[in-house]
């Protein structure tokens, strides 16, 4: 069952919700779902540790856990969670700083880069289909929002 469905149950009554409350709704709901989606896709790892495989990629050098955790807006404790999960399969190595050895950091492994690449078109695919009719025009207002929402939060 889609979001469109969910909206449509007649079983459900939306009547009196504020948008914001039910932007969030849909926001946790889309989460669940897409993870679903995207583990099935992914098989051999989950979708929380391809993500955190992509936010370990964008950096410029290899990131401490504090600072994945800042990036992909997690706690330190489940990011080395996924982190040892993903040292366990072969896709990371968790190294001491050189400079401070209190702190790990993390590097990519051949494994991961291959696991990558062997993905691509599953992943570049799967992303297709989700924005499939929605503009660009679209996806910067939702950016934007989403990143005012997220300023918001800080604030809190």
């Amino acid at each position: 069952m889609n979001i469109k469905d969910i909206i449509r149950n007649e079983n459900v009554d939306f009547t009196g919700i504020e948008a914001p409350n039910f932007l969030l709704g849909l926001i946790s709901a889309f989460e669940n779902r897409f993870q679903a989606v995207a583990d099935n896709a992914m098989q051999e790892i989950s979708w929380k540790q391809f993500f955190a495989i992509i936010c370990i990629n964008m950096c410029k050098t290899p990131p401490t856990i504090k600072e994945l955790a800042e990036i992909m807006g997690s706690s330190h404790q489940n990011v080395k969670q996924i982190l040892l999960k993903l040292e366990k399969k072969g896709f990371v190595r968790l190294t001491t700083d050189e400079s401070d050895k209190r702190k790990q950091r993390i590097e990519l492994m051949p494994y991961c880069y291959e696991f990558c690449r062997k993905n691509d078109d599953k992943s570049t695919e799967l992303i297709r289909k989700m924005f499939d009719g929605i503009s660009e025009e679209q996806l910067q207002t939702t950016i934007q929002t989403i990143l005012q929402i997220e300023d918001n939060l800080k604030e809190i």
